[in-house]
C-alpha cells in the first residue's frame, strides 16, 4: 500500500463516514461559494441527484476511496459533471495515482474553477464546476509532468461520455 493512500484512508476513517460511505466536509453549500451559471435550490438539487452525488456536490462530501467504477475506467471519452453535464476532464489527461480516487493531470479549458479549502485543519485547493458550482474533489502539487498537478476527483460527482466513431 501507498503511503499516500494509507494517509488518506486513515484519514477518512479518523474523521467518521456517512451512513452512503461519505465523509461529509463543514462547508457550505457549493452554490454560496460563489455565482454559477447553473442555480438550483437544495430540493432541485435533490431530485437531479442521486444521495452520493448530493452529498459531494453539493455538501463537499468525499467518497470512499477505490469505491468509484470511474477509477478503472480506461476508454477514450470525456468525463462530464453530475450535476449539470459539463466536460470537466478529458481521459487523455487521465491517469492512475493510486490514491483511490479518478486523477488528471489537467482540466478542459474553463471547465473547472478552484478555491482555498481550510475545512478539516489543513489547506487544499478545492476544485468545482465552474458551471454549476459542484464540488468534485481537489488539487495538489504531486502530478505526473505536463503540470505537476494531481486533480483527485470524486468518481460520483462525474459521469464518463465514451468517445463516438
Amino acid at each position: 500500500m501507498k503511503r499516500r493512500t494509507f494517509l488518506l484512508s486513515g484519514a477518512a476513517a479518523l474523521l467518521g463516514a456517512t451512513g452512503y460511505g461519505f465523509v461529509l466536509g463543514s462547508r457550505s453549500d457549493a452554490t454560496e461559494a460563489g455565482t454559477f451559471p447553473l442555480q438550483l435550490s437544495d430540493a432541485e438539487w435533490r431530485k437531479r441527484l442521486s444521495e452520493p452525488q448530493f452529498a459531494v456536490l453539493r455538501k463537499h462530501g468525499t467518497e470512499k476511496p477505490f469505491t468509484s467504477p470511474l477509477n478503472n475506467e480506461k476508454r477514450a471519452g470525456t468525463f462530464q459533471c453530475a450535476g449539470c453535464e459539463q466536460a470537466l476532464y478529458s481521459s487523455e489527461t487521465k491517469y492512475d495515482s493510486g490514491t483511490g480516487w479518478p486523477s488528471f493531470y489537467e482540466a478542459l479549458p474553463d471547465a473547472v474553477g478552484t478555491q482555498e479549502d481550510t475545512s478539516f485543519i489543513m489547506t487544499r485547493i478545492e476544485v468545482h464546476c465552474s458551471r454549476c458550482g459542484g464540488h468534485l474533489g481537489h488539487i495538489f502539487n504531486d502530478g505526473p509532468q505536463p503540470t505537476g498537478k494531481r486533480h483527485c476527483i470524486n468518481g460520483v460527482a462525474m459521469t464518463f461520455q465514451p468517445k463516438t466513431g
